[in-house]
């Protein structure tokens, strides 16, 4: 008989030691920690959305694995992105190889490199711009202030089918849009549609304060997070480093310190990263490291995956898909 958890057993049996064994142990806490009844909040960093993370991100979302997230401005956007103008992008797999002059072409084909893979400008980013905009200068003449991704969730789940261009059941951000599902997008600036919304700023056709800002998202996180971690608590699992990471795991001690209220601590923490431990290194730190900060406690599950997220997260997504369908 074959089985109905093909990617799960393999795991089981061949991830033994070093990074392969972190996976296989990760994999079954989170698996343990969602059983019990608990959640899990993610923290995606990277070009995550361009490497098509969605394909396994958003039937975990469908299916109930993810609570919550915290994305990059360029991953939200990416997401869709890929929706949108999917049969547009270019791939360079001798990426390696490519001379200053080959990237002077890339740039003069109006593509924007990442890695191995290429954004279209014209139809990614010129694309949504046409529906975006009219959506920043509305709330502009009426007063309205949104957080960053609710222009991105209203977008997503506006647009007509017939624009897209990728599949739908892979586009993360539809399905966490419909899923109604708690994110921050702290530096959200820092995205191609920050800057561009910083343009519509600058020439006075968009005021800056229908964007509420990245203190307001932690301001409304305080609320979300007590909402996520009651009963078994919310499990954190981080890609990549940065600032993704660093805003929401903060929100126990903040809780803590400075509202001076009672707080649960974070449940799980497992971070996949190919960064390594450094001089100040917040992305390389250990789990241990944020114990000191009061983020984590010695009883929290810990696990440090340093690895290719586009490799390892796609197999923990699929075999806790395929524990969650064999129930």
């Amino acid at each position: 008989m074959t089985s109905a958890t093909p990617i799960h057993d393999f795991i089981l049996a061949n991830y033994r030691n070093f990074n392969s064994r972190a996976t296989k142990d990760a994999m079954l806490a989170y698996w343990k920690h969602v059983e019990a009844g608990g959640k899990m909040f993610w923290a995606v960093a990277g070009a995550m959305s361009s490497a098509q993370l969605g394909i396994t991100m958003a039937p975990a979302i469908r299916a109930g694995l993810i609570h919550g997230l915290s994305v990059t401005g360029a991953n939200l956007e990416e997401s869709l992105f890929r929706l949108v103008a999917h049969r547009s992008y270019k791939d360079f797999p001798d990426y390696r190889y490519l001379t200053k002059q080959d990237d002077t072409r890339i740039l003069e084909d109006r593509m924007r490199r990442v890695t191995d893979t290429s954004i279209p400008e014209d139809e990614a980013f010129r694309a949504v711009e046409k529906y975006v905009v009219p959506m920043w200068k509305r709330a502009t003449e009426r007063g309205e202030r949104r957080f960053w991704h609710e222009y991105f969730y209203e977008l997503v789940t506006t647009i007509p089918a017939d624009l897209y261009e990728g599949n739908p059941d892979e586009c993360w951000l539809l399905a966490a849009a419909r899923a109604g599902l708690p994110i921050v997008v702290p530096g959200h600036e820092d995205s191609t549609f920050g800057n561009i919304f910083a343009s519509y700023v600058k020439t006075g056709e968009c005021s800056p304060s229908i964007v509420k800002s990245g203190i307001e998202y932690m301001a409304a996180f305080y609320d979300q997070y007590r909402t996520l971690s009651e009963g078994a608590g919310v499990g954190f699992f981080q890609i990549g480093g940065g600032i993704a990471g660093d805003f929401p795991i903060c929100v126990v001690p903040s809780i803590k310190y400075d509202l001076q209220e009672p707080v649960k601590p974070w449940a799980y923490f497992c971070q996949i990263s190919d960064s390594t431990t450094s001089y100040g290194s917040y992305s390389g730190a250990t789990p241990n490291e944020k114990i000191t900060w009061d983020k984590l406690t010695e009883e929290t599950p810990m696990f440090v995956i340093e690895s290719d997220a586009t490799i390892v997260a796609p197999l923990i997504t699929t075999a806790l898909l395929e524990l969650k369908a064999a129930r």
